[in-house]
């Protein structure tokens, strides 16, 4: 397997006797989006303020591209952008003015400082704005110089902590877009309390419970870490419920609509097979069949221990 550009091992912190996190082992790897998950006061925020060197952790090492950020955090702080949640602009610069102090601070080379700007303003697409002051700039377009200061440097590795906040329906798109493009060609974390933008951006999801971490993998095993058990069918025939409900492996019915059902069901594929070839055997004018999964809120309600069932 290639080196992860993010290697967390056994990372711990507290705060006075209060353990913020416990024993985190995380390794995030090449291009793509990493959703970071967790309930308010979970350990998320520590955690992330950790691996981008803002906190200095109690226990535990993090490697950023190899190099170990306690060690030798000016080196691996090169290869980290950030964009926190309350962003970091001083309203009386200029898009442009802000973006070459941030490139100064992080030391890009003085003769690169006016490449490495012009790229950044054109990746997040403010460019038309270079002259704008920031307080003049909408939501939309500051979280884009957000997310500009933290790519200004060209880092292998940008946490973006809550980037869609406050944005309306629009520039979510916009921004979400931005985010799937910077990813391209780096590793990008992605700290957010909004589901469908992890749905829509992530390829892998780590969520963070009690201190501890409770889910490592990709969007597609989070998806069905809960396994389906409700069946949706379109029958223009219908039989009588009692039919329906005496076949192996259905558990209960729903009539949503005059001919449509939903089935609870053991979760077996075999069943659902069965309900299809019973439909048609009989003559219940099977129209549609359709596996219901557990949402993505299903899914995080069960992880993060606040559904019981």
């Amino acid at each position: 397997m290639e080196n992860a550009i993010v290697k967390v091992e056994n990372l711990s912190h507290r705060y006075a006797s209060q353990w913020a996190v416990r024993d985190i082992n995380l390794e995030i790897h090449s291009q793509g989006v990493v959703g970071l998950l967790g309930s308010n006061g979970a350990g998320k925020s520590t955690t992330m303020n950790i691996i981008c060197g803002v906190l200095k952790q109690s226990k535990g090492e993090v490697f950023i591209n190899g190099i170990n950020l306690k060690d030798n955090p000016v080196e691996a702080k090169r290869n980290i952008g950030f964009m926190p949640q309350k962003l970091p602009l001083y309203q009386d610069f200029t898009v442009e003015e802000y973006l070459t102090y941030c490139a100064d601070l992080r030391m890009v080379e003085k003769k690169q400082v006016k490449h490495a700007v012009q790229d950044a303003l054109e990746r997040c697409g403010v460019a038309h704005f270079r002259d704008r002051l920031l307080r003049n700039l909408s939501g939309g377009y500051q979280q884009r110089v957000g997310i500009a200061q933290a790519i200004v440097h060209n880092p292998k590795f940008v946490v973006l902590d809550e980037p869609t906040n406050g944005l309306d329906p629009n520039q979510i798109v916009e921004v979400r877009n931005l985010i799937k493009q910077i990813a391209t060609d780096r590793s990008v974390l992605l700290s957010t309390h909004i589901l469908t933008e992890v749905q829509a951006t992530c390829k892998e999801i780590k969520m963070i419970e009690e201190g501890q971490m409770v889910f490592s993998g990709t969007l597609e095993m989070f998806d069905n870490y809960i396994e389906p058990n409700t069946l949706v069918v379109q029958l223009d025939n219908p039989p009588a419920h009692d039919e329906i409900l005496k076949q192996e492996g259905i558990r209960s019915l729903e009539q949503i609509a005059p001919t449509r059902f939903r089935l609870g069901y053991d979760g077996e594929k075999k069943t659902a097979q069965r309900i299809a070839e019973i439909s048609v055997g009989k003559g219940w004018g099977l129209m549609e069949l359709i596996i219901e999964k557990s949402s993505l809120d299903a899914v995080f309600a069960r992880l993060s221990k606040k559904n019981t069932k």
